[in-house]
């Protein structure tokens, strides 16, 4: 076993060991908030960035609170600097990881900056673990949509065999071997967006399993002792390139999937009004929640959402309703005291479970154009991120120096 890697399990071993009443939370980062990427570049012109649709958002209907204008200012996420900012405020506030939404296509990376530049180079990077959820879905051009034109897929996340095999490598050299990568019980933590679409790829269930297979026996030549695949699992089609969700708790099994998730609880509850209340979306969520665990033979780790409210991707001159993404209903009254409220009664949930399975992630850090984020505005500040605190303590990632120095 690599010697670096197995010194890297042995610290992540006791450190669980030692956290065995505590929750792992994890965050959700979504790294659309940074100039120069080629692809915007090649899309929307030189410096244009998803902060664009934040201050451009208004109020669509009487009491809709937009825009909402960040704390820090429209920063460049790809600047180590103020990636550190982030990093401190997530560490001090009780998040142990960020879970980047990560985009490689068959032609190559998008929004690659936020990792690569700004957390990889931020001096404080070891504050915090950090995993890839393969965001492996179509991107469609919606920054802004107008209501009724035709779906632009810019981007199929659909990826061939071979390209799968390439980006496996990636990640395992780029990625896995980074001494702030995330691991599960030893594992480095490696999700998946969109099931759907990773069959797409292969000719068969069986080339699929192969392939991931593949995944873990670079992972464990790296010299871990396996990959920790997750799977995010939809329970209700809600975006434009789906139909119907695969069966979920049947590719689980057949690819071997070691756990499961949920990305944001929009993907599982039907929001009634254009105002739809945020306890109402919580306790259909936890009802899912339930579900879930029955359904799955597999760890499930539950996600805890800020707010949900997507109109700063429409067209600000449309009529707003529930016409379909990201023309949807909206999450109201999701404060920080509710908010915290959620966290409380997830974190009593979590604590039937096995230590080890005592993880949970948040949507979202960043989400703006999505109404879910933890970053302060200049509305509620903090608060979001004191409720994590408040709930779960300073992150325990901190506690991976005092470890290593033993």
């Amino acid at each position: 076993m690599n010697g670096l890697v197995a010194d890297r399990v042995g610290k992540n071993a006791v450190l669980s060991g030692e956290q065995q009443d505590n929750v792992q939370v994890a965050c959700y980062y979504f790294g659309n908030y940074h100039p120069g990427d080629p692809r915007n570049e090649a899309m929307k012109g030189g410096g244009w960035t998803e902060w664009e649709l934040v201050k451009d958002a208004r109020p669509r209907f009487p009491g809709h609170a937009q825009p909402k204008i960040p704390l820090w200012g429209y920063e460049d996420e790809s600047d180590p600097a103020a990636m550190e900012r982030k990093i401190a405020a997530a560490a001090d506030h009780g998040i142990d990881a960020f879970i980047f939404d990560w985009y490689h296509y068959e032609d190559g990376p998008f929004l690659d900056r936020p990792l690569d530049r700004g957390f990889m180079g931020a001096s404080n990077n070891d504050r915090l673990r950090f995993a890839l959820m393969w965001a492996n879905h179509d991107w469609l051009e919606i920054q802004p949509y107008r209501r009724g034109e035709p779906e632009l897929v810019r981007f199929p996340g659909v990826v061939t065999p071979d390209a799968f095999e390439r980006i496996g490598d990636l990640v395992v050299d780029r990625y896995f071997l980074h001494p702030s990568y995330w691991l599960v019980e030893g594992c480095p933590y490696f999700s998946f967006y969109d099931l759907s679409k990773l069959l797409a790829g292969f000719s068969s269930m069986k080339e699929a399993r192969v392939a991931l297979e593949r995944f873990r026996d670079k992972t464990r030549a790296a010299g871990f002792p396996d990959l920790h695949l997750n799977a995010v699992v939809w329970g209700r089609a809600v975006m434009p390139w789906q139909n119907t969700p695969v069966d979920g708790a049947k590719v689980v099994e057949e690819l071997g999937f070691d756990s499961v998730t949920s990305y944001v609880w929009f993907h599982h509850v039907d929001l009634p009004d254009l105002e739809t209340d945020y306890n109402y979306v919580r306790d259909g969520y936890f009802g899912y929640w339930d579900e879930a665990k029955k359904k799955f033979d597999r760890p499930y780790y539950p996600n805890v959402t800020m707010g949900w409210d997507s109109s700063p991707r429409t067209h600000q001159d449309d009529e707003f309703g529930n016409f379909g993404y990201p023309f949807t209903n909206t999450i109201s009254g999701n404060t920080p005291a509710r908010f915290r409220r959620a966290l409380e009664l997830t974190k009593e949930r979590l604590m039937d479970a096995p230590p080890a399975q005592r993880i949970l992630n948040i949507n979202s850090w960043n989400e703006w154009t999505e109404g879910s984020y933890l970053e302060p505005d200049t509305v509620n500040g903090m608060a979001y991120l004191e409720a994590v605190r408040d709930v779960f303590g300073a992150s325990k990632s901190n506690e991976v120096a005092v470890v290593a120095a033993r």
